[in-house]
Formats: C-alpha cells, structure tokens, sequence
C-alpha cells in the first residue's frame, strides 16, 4: 500500500524501554500541540508526537471527513493501518517497545486512536481519549481483545460537537469488546481543561 511517513516528535524518558505515550493532535494541530500535556499527565514516559499526514484547508488531520462528524471511514481505515505500519517501522529505530504505547489523543487524534483499538484491538497498551466519536461502524462484532486495555473516555459537558448518548454507547462497545473503560465528564466544552489534564494523570498513574 502506499503509505507514507509522518512527521513525529520523539522524547526518550531515563528509561527508554518504559512506556511510551502516543500523542495524537486535534484537528488543526501537529506533533508539537500535545507535547505540554504529555509532559503533565506522564512524566517518566517516553514521548512520540505525530503529524496527521491529511491536510483540510491547511489544517493537519489523520483523516478525511466528508462533512462536520462524518467521517470518510475508507480513508479512517487507510490512515489507521498507515500510522500503525509508521509505528511498527520507527519502534525498529527508535527502540521503543511497540507493545507498550499508550495512545492520547485530542478529538481527531482520539478518533484515530479509537479506530485503532478497534482495528487492531491488542496493539495499545491503554488510551486515553479526549472528546472522541466511534471512528468506525459495522465492526461491532468484528474485534476484541484479551488483555482488558484500560481506556479512559474525556467528555465535556458542553461540547456541542459529540452527542453525550453516542459517547456513552461508544464506551459500551469498547468494554463490550474486553477494553476496560472509564468514563468521566468534565466542566468544559470540546475544548481541553485543567480538569482533563488532572483526572488523566491520575487514572494513568493508577493505571500504568
């Protein structure tokens, strides 16, 4: 297939055979956009940032969307499977441990990071996912994993960009599937708050 590379940003913890926090922008973003927040939520973590490679009116995305919340899910899959391959690829050189990334990812960057673990449902070790929408439909029953990931869903209550009972039936798919979720709503809109930050870097510490 013709993928192509992405532009990342790695920073290697002390101990570089740790886990590795997966940074995944929003729309409009690039691989520096998260970097503070990782920093925050996961410090003692390696860092990987990428770049969506889909541009929308010069903004940088990880795929296309054939309207606002409707996603083109041919390119969803085509950019999923692209990341993944970018992944395996650049562990190979920067000598990270592929079977310990933690995806975290920002509205568009949690959509693909959502249609990872749906894709490739025992490639990440955990997620967190901030404002996401279910990437893809019609696998419902099509993945699953076995290892009980722990995924941490961030909505905002005002967010007028995510239906609250679509996020809720998300979140039951993923734990239907053996992913391990909590869910949490914060006061604030599709954008990111102090509060994301601080209840992300707690469940990660509990978690990891």
């Amino acid at each position: 297939m013709d993928f192509q590379p992405m532009k990342y940003i790695w920073e290697p913890a002390v101990n570089s055979n740790g886990y590795t926090l997966l940074l995944l922008h929003g729309t409009g973003g690039d691989e520096s956009h998260l970097l503070p927040i990782g920093a925050r939520i996961g410090a003692g973590f390696n860092i990987l940032s990428l770049r969506g490679n889909v541009l929308e009116h010069g903004m940088s995305r990880f795929f296309r969307r054939l309207s606002m919340g409707v996603f083109d899910e041919k390119d969803v899959h085509f950019r999923t499977h692209e990341m993944v391959h970018f992944l395996q690829e650049l562990s190979l050189g920067l000598g990270f441990d592929p079977d310990k990334l933690i995806a975290v990812g920002y509205s568009n960057g949690a959509n693909i990071a959502g249609a990872t673990l749906m894709i490739y449902p025992e490639l990440l070790a955990g997620a967190i996912l901030f404002r996401p929408m279910q990437p893809l439909h019609g696998l419902e029953t099509a993945f699953e994993t076995e290892k009980s990931q722990p995924v941490l869903i961030s909505s905002g209550k005002e967010d007028s960009t995510v239906n609250p009972d679509a996020t809720a039936g998300y979140a039951s798919l993923l734990e239907a599937n053996g992913f391990k979720v909590s869910t949490v709503q914060v006061e604030a809109g599709h954008n990111l708050s102090q509060q994301d930050i601080t209840l992300a870097g707690k469940w990660l510490k509990d978690s990891f």
